[in-house]
């Protein structure tokens, strides 16, 4: 495997099996990943709050079973965000798709096995154009697994968002009568389970960006000043891990621009 870019705020973070364990609940808000009994795969995400995304993909892909989990949110999460090459992004998210498909058909209950699968095709859709995403049926794809993580576990938050950016980004180029009738995309449900995202996991800076983007999608440019208020509460969150940093230092990113 080639080296991935580093974390840019290596040493910034240094939790330990101990401290996760007592941030664990407040760190999976998002994704609501039960704490692992093994201490193999309890290891990995280790690496993954530290910031040690490669790491912890390749000790997670080891692992297997559970272990997996944090081998897709690894290497989505770094793909997303600190690739800079788009072939490889792109080649990451599809290797992402392909295990969490795998993993769903060894443990078809696990909320996450459905997530990471419908993140990396969502994140693989913006980068090949959502347009031509939507031609090649991914759009189906992405909207049925993430309704399947909502309906294993009500309380995922990331995936009310992700769901929620589907009906805004679907709308957004393909307008809300296509969208409607041949993707089930709803600007009211879109803004709702935006709102519910919210309510399940307050302080969370993707979920205040996602919104903030959905809103201006969906609603246009007289929601600029609402968008912009949630990117500036975004901006002025407290990270307690590597991920978190790298959503917060992208709404500070965004407001400077």
């Amino acid at each position: 495997m080639a080296k991935w870019t580093a974390f840019p705020h290596a040493g910034d973070y240094a939790l330990n099996a101990a401290s996760l364990k007592k941030s664990w609940t407040r760190l999976h808000q998002g994704d609501c990943e039960p704490l692992p009994k093994e201490a193999d795969v309890l290891e990995a995400w280790v690496l993954f709050h530290n910031g040690e995304f490669q790491k912890a993909a390749e000790a997670g892909v080891k692992t297997g079973g559970h272990g997996l989990t944090v081998a897709n949110k690894a290497a989505s999460i770094y793909a997303n965000y600190l690739e800079t090459k788009e072939k490889t992004k792109l080649e990451l998210l599809m290797e992402v798709a392909a295990r969490a498909e795998a993993q769903q058909a060894a443990d078809p209950k696990n909320p996450n096995a459905w997530y990471w699968q419908a993140y990396a095709l969502g994140r693989y859709s913006q980068g090949i154009s959502v347009a031509k995403a939507l031609a090649q049926g991914l759009g189906s794809k992405v909207k049925h697994a993430l309704e399947q993580a909502i309906k294993l576990q009500p309380r995922h938050a990331d995936a009310h968002i992700a769901l929620a950016s589907f009906h805004a980004e679907v709308i957004d180029k393909v307008g809300s009568l296509i969208g409607g009738m041949t993707y089930g995309a709803k600007k009211d449900t879109g803004l709702a389970l935006y709102k519910d995202a919210l309510k399940l996991n307050p302080g969370s800076a993707i979920a205040m960006i996602e919104y903030a983007n959905g809103l201006v999608m969906l609603e246009g440019d007289k929601k600029m000043a609402e968008a912009t208020k949630l990117y500036e509460q975004a901006a002025a969150g407290k990270p307690l891990d590597a991920c978190e940093r790298l959503d917060v230092e992208m709404a500070k990113a965004e407001l400077e621009d």
